[in-house]
């Protein structure tokens, strides 16, 4: 029982970097299905949810596995992802024995994130893009990447470390919807409406979304529809944000700006 064990941790190990990394239901049970078969396990089952693995084996001869395990839901880093991805083919070549799958997998889990200062250069630049995408200038786009890095700074350093994501969405669109019109009534830029549409680009839970629809595609209906619905809700609580913001200016400057 301790080979088959050690073989479904490692499986199992996979498939949570994968789902709190942002990846596809599919993606996930597939993985598991990949290393288990390829280490022996001749049955094996995993249902996943968005925010758990229930898996199970049985091989003849040893006793049944079982096991539950809860994944909080994280923000995405698809290079871990890839990596993982990779090795689950690397494994079914026959390059890892189990020890040295899970001491890769380790690694993998340890993988540094993006800097601090390409994060907020990465917001800059995808504000700026989405502001001009969207029909604003080139004045525009600049002011939505400023806009959209005082975004990142705020929730670099306090959203995420001390707000749950609602409150960080809906701040996060206060947030940005001020540093737009700061910079709006300062000259910089032309159209206030492209410039806070930039700016707020990097609260848009995307990769979420995509996977909702990609899950719902595949008949994961449980979790592709959970997954939709905590994306539509952070949509909602960016707007409410921007809302908020917007109406409170209104009153104060009686619709001037």
């Amino acid at each position: 029982m301790e080979g088959e064990r050690e073989v479904m941790d490692v499986a199992i190990e996979a498939g949570h970097i994968l789902l709190e990394n942002g990846a596809e239901i599919f993606r996930v049970e597939e993985t598991i299905y990949r290393i288990s078969r390829h280490y022996g396990i001749e049955s094996s089952n995993a249902f996943t949810l968005s925010n758990g693995i229930f898996v199970t084996a049985d091989s003849v001869g040893k006793e049944p596995f079982a096991k539950i395990l809860h994944v909080p839901v994280g923000s995405a880093h698809l290079d871990r992802v890839a990596a993982v991805n990779q090795l689950s083919r690397e494994i079914e070549e026959g390059k890892f024995t189990v020890s040295q799958a899970r001491a890769e997998l380790e690694r993998i889990r340890r993988m540094p994130g993006k800097t601090y200062r390409m994060q907020v250069l990465g917001a800059a630049l995808g504000s700026a893009g989405f502001a001009y995408i969207y029909g604003g200038g080139v004045l525009d786009a600049l002011a939505a990447s400023i806009a959209g890095a005082v975004l990142y700074v705020y929730i670099l350093y306090v959203s995420r470390p001390h707000l749950s994501k609602m409150v960080g969405s809906i701040t996060g669109g206060m947030v940005a919807t001020l540093a737009s019109m700061l910079i709006y009534t300062l000259g910089l830029g032309e159209h206030l409406d492209f410039i806070v549409i930039g700016s707020v680009v990097s609260l848009i839970p995307g990769v979420a979304f995509t996977n909702a629809i990609r899950d719902i595609t595949d008949e994961n209906y449980l979790a592709g529809v959970v997954r939709m619905l905590d994306a539509l809700l952070v949509f909602f609580c960016i707007a409410m944000g921007v809302g908020i913001v917007y109406a409170a200016v209104r009153q104060l400057t009686g619709g001037a700006l």
